[in-house]
């Protein structure tokens, strides 16, 4: 999908379920210091079961802050479809990939790392060992979209050059 004035429109459409899109900056919690970054540029590729899903939530934030809405009545527009069951519960197995050297997911990170993103619903990182020395998983907790998302560094960028190593 490609971003334009109204939203996003599909570009072209594939036959195994995935969407892949550039995600923008309002993907970040409203709590985040750039959630209003016009360079964040965060090439994404959700499985089917995150296209179904998880994305959806992102699709409707982008038409909520292309219609002008401010953080607080995003946040309350987001709570009322999930608590409505307008947006679809979670698929187990919800995941993507970002791996391209391209993104610029903030002013510090910038090109970040490539890693694959696991979404669950709930407060759950301590089960998976999330954040806990030496462990290769990192945590990131959403509230407002009621999931936590898993990140899991991987080697190689997406055109096969190795990626910076992992610092524990």
């Amino acid at each position: 999908m490609v971003l334009g004035r109204k939203g996003y429109t599909t570009a072209a459409k594939g036959q195994n379920g995935f969407l892949c899109i550039v995600e923008r900056s309002w993907g970040a919690a409203t709590d985040e210091p750039e959630f209003w970054n016009p360079k964040v540029r965060a090439p994404i590729c959700f499985n089917a079961a995150a296209a179904s899903t998880f994305a959806r939530i992102y699709l409707m934030k982008t038409r909520l802050v292309l219609a002008g809405k401010s953080k607080a009545q995003i946040v309350d527009e987001t709570r009322s479809a999930l608590d409505r069951k307008e947006l679809p519960a979670l698929e187990p197995g919800a995941m993507c990939y970002m791996m391209s050297k391209q993104q610029y997911l903030n002013d510090r990170g910038m090109s970040w790392h490539p890693h694959l993103m696991f979404f669950v619903s709930g407060e759950v990182a301590k089960s998976w060992g999330a954040d806990l020395p030496g462990s290769p998983v990192i945590a990131a907790k959403d509230p407002e979209e009621r999931v936590t998302i898993f990140m899991v560094w991987v080697g190689e960028w997406s055109d096969g050059t190795p990626a910076p190593a992992m610092a524990y």
